[in-house]
């Protein structure tokens, strides 16, 4: 079996040796933010998004070196960390960025590392899932709405909480509310509504992450003239709707099947995924 690699801080190392410290900020306090990528055929896609919350993300954190790490930076250390390892040019990506040094919760620098790891992956495209996701609603916690909510921070506990209710209630998914009772986003993806023939997904001034994959539906839908609505979404509208999915960076779209004795159909997101992998 091959060796494989990981990035850290511009260096191959291998994935199976330790290479944070007891002292790492990200460890300590949760103090850093991660992106979720998919290259599809050796191309990172919407490499020019992800670079964008990554950024407005570090400043949010008061990280330094966010000028660093554009558009350009994600593809050129994703096509290395391919290479390197021999992948055939489908892979899922994570690059975790945190602040270094040392200090308690006050920093003494705000210095930024990284760490640049990948799965590779045997589809080419973005694929619905054959059999729709069941869905409950997690409100054991609730999301809070603050300057920090549209980005995928380290401080993760909130989706840890929700898969272990997930896994307990055997779920293939959980919906998250904010901190109003109302419908924000789910463990790993952004949720998009269709009722009375109309796309609805949470605004981000409710407090979802905002997500790259969500922008390119948003887009999307705009391009095919299909009216779409940000909105504050009460979860009763789960028990109304046609139609429920998810979308995230590295998944694309999943249609959601069932909440409680609700079934939903999957047209629109048949229609949306189809549109996706012609982009």
């Amino acid at each position: 079996m091959l060796q494989e690699y990981l990035l850290f801080n511009d260096e191959f190392q291998a994935v199976d040796l330790p290479i944070l410290t007891a002292s790492n900020r990200s460890f300590k306090f949760g103090d850093g933010l991660f992106e979720s990528m998919r290259m599809i055929n050796y191309k990172l896609q919407f490499a020019d998004l992800h670079a964008d919350r990554l950024t407005a993300g570090m400043k949010a954190l008061k990280i330094d070196g966010h000028a660093l790490m554009d558009d350009y930076f994600l593809r050129q250390k994703t096509a290395d960390l391919a290479k390197r390892n021999k992948w055939n040019g489908n892979v899922r990506f994570r690059l975790s960025v945190y602040r270094g040094g040392a200090g308690v919760y006050t920093p003494e620098i705000n210095k930024a590392g990284y760490i640049l790891e990948g799965i590779p992956l045997k589809a080419s495209t973005y694929e619905l899932n054959s059999k729709g996701l069941i869905i409950d609603v997690f409100d054991e916690m609730t999301k809070p709405v603050n300057k920090l909510s549209n980005f995928k921070t380290a401080n993760a506990l909130l989706y840890v909480m929700a898969g272990i209710f997930k896994s307990q209630n055997r779920l293939d998914e959980a919906m998250i509310l904010n901190q109003y009772g109302f419908l924000c986003e789910s463990i790993s993806a952004n949720v998009f509504v269709v009722y009375n023939k109309q796309i609805y997904t949470p605004s981000l001034a409710e407090g979802c992450i905002s997500g790259v994959m969500r922008t390119a539906i948003m887009q999307l839908c705009k391009m095919n003239d299909m009216p779409l609505i940000e909105a504050q979404i009460n979860p009763e509208i789960l028990k109304e709707a046609e139609e429920v999915f998810i979308t995230n960076a590295t998944q694309g779209i999943q249609w959601v099947m069932g909440y409680g004795r609700k079934r939903y159909f999957n047209e629109v997101s048949k229609f949306l995924i189809e549109k996706l992998n012609a982009l």
